[in-house]
């Protein structure tokens, strides 16, 4: 019998998991916690030491060490699951000609440089996910970047993530006029783009037990928030005949599985914002889409205040594909918000591994 190779944290979880060794570790570790492999399912394919900065704090550098030597060391809990077994893993590998498993290779970013050279976009939400990647994208392709979210700390950390960066960092509530104004003005007498990320999640309940306190609330960031910006920039791309906006709308905007009714209702209202602006100032330059992201990899935490709402969800995501990490939907944005989306005006772009078409 061959010697399984020695694990590091650069493995995938997937690759853990089937481990003879690292498989039944991951498992007691789990267990201890009260939980099992499946809520490992989103991230598979992400190697193990990317836990570190998608558990917030919660998954330490020393944990992945500690991980790493015990596998070495062949420390198998005696109560572990039995190694080898994947839950719901099955979709993680796709079969060649002769019916013969294969592993699906790992997405790469690759750069563009210098397609935003010359140009500078706002984005909201730039201090974690989505629009950190996007934010992030621009910059390292040359772009100047008013980077908005409200988090100073989290800005601050993009920033420095960045040095010599052409990067703008602005705290501001989108909601705010007096802010989408200053906003505005930290970008000058030119904005090339929008890029409109920053949003929330509802509680998952249904019209039936909605509290007005949550629709408010979630109108307010994702529809109120979203049209502001949008508002405000038009005057600006209309005075150089240009400009790209790209909304961030959900699997939520096409379909009433994928959330509650006031997040669902809210990325329906983006879309009609989307398209109406397309439409009316297509012919004046300016490009207006939306990104319709599937499950993604952010800190947007979804929580169940409904039963309801929490069976009726949870069954919908039994066809959910793998989540994606934020930098696969910044290379749809970013697409979007370049002049490589030169003929693409007032679509709602899915985003979302598939999901969309089961």
């Amino acid at each position: 019998m061959s010697t399984p190779k020695p694990l590091t944290g650069d493995d995938s979880i997937k690759t853990w998991l089937e481990h003879p060794v690292g498989g039944p570790i991951i498992r007691d570790m789990l267990a201890q916690a009260g939980q099992d492999p499946s809520v490992l399912r989103p991230v598979y394919r992400l190697a193990l030491k990317r836990l570190v900065k998608l558990s917030k704090g919660q998954f330490s550098q020393q944990m992945v060490d500690d991980l790493v030597a015990r596998a070495a060391a062949g420390d198998v809990p005696a109560a572990a699951a039995v190694a080898g077994e994947v839950d719901d893993a099955s979709d993680e590998a796709v079969a060649d000609a002769a019916g013969t498993p294969v592993e699906r290779p790992e997405w790469v970013e690759r750069l563009d440089q210098g397609r935003f050279a010359g140009k500078t976009v706002i984005v909201t939400g730039a201090g974690s996910g989505i629009g950190r990647a996007t934010a992030s994208r621009i910059a390292r392709e040359g772009g100047r970047v008013v980077a908005v979210d409200v988090s100073q700390e989290r800005l601050d950390e993009f920033a420095a993530d960045h040095p010599g960066a052409d990067i703008v960092t602005l705290v501001a509530d989108i909601t705010d006029d007096a802010k989408v104004a200053e906003i505005v003005g930290a970008a000058g007498e030119r904005i090339d783009g929008l890029a409109n990320i920053a949003g929330i999640m509802d509680d998952m309940t249904p019209i039936g037990e909605l509290t007005d306190a949550v629709w408010q609330r979630v109108m307010r960031v994702n529809v109120d928030g979203t049209m502001k910006l949008m508002r405000a920039v038009v005057p600006t791309m209309l005075a150089k005949g240009s400009g790209s906006i790209v909304n961030t709308a959900s699997e939520a905007a096409l379909r009433g599985s994928a959330a509650g009714v006031a997040y669902t209702a809210s990325k329906h209202a983006v879309v009609g914002l989307t398209k109406s602006t397309a439409f009316m100032y297509g012919p004046s330059g300016l490009r207006v889409n939306a990104v319709a992201p599937g499950p993604t990899i952010t800190n947007i935490e979804a929580s169940f205040a409904s039963p309801l709402g929490a069976q009726r969800v949870r069954q919908a995501m039994a066809i959910l594909p793998d989540a994606a990490e934020a930098e696969a939907l910044a290379a749809s944005i970013t697409f979007l918000l370049s002049d490589d989306g030169v003929n693409v005006n007032g679509v709602v772009l899915a985003s979302d591994g598939g999901w969309s078409a089961a």
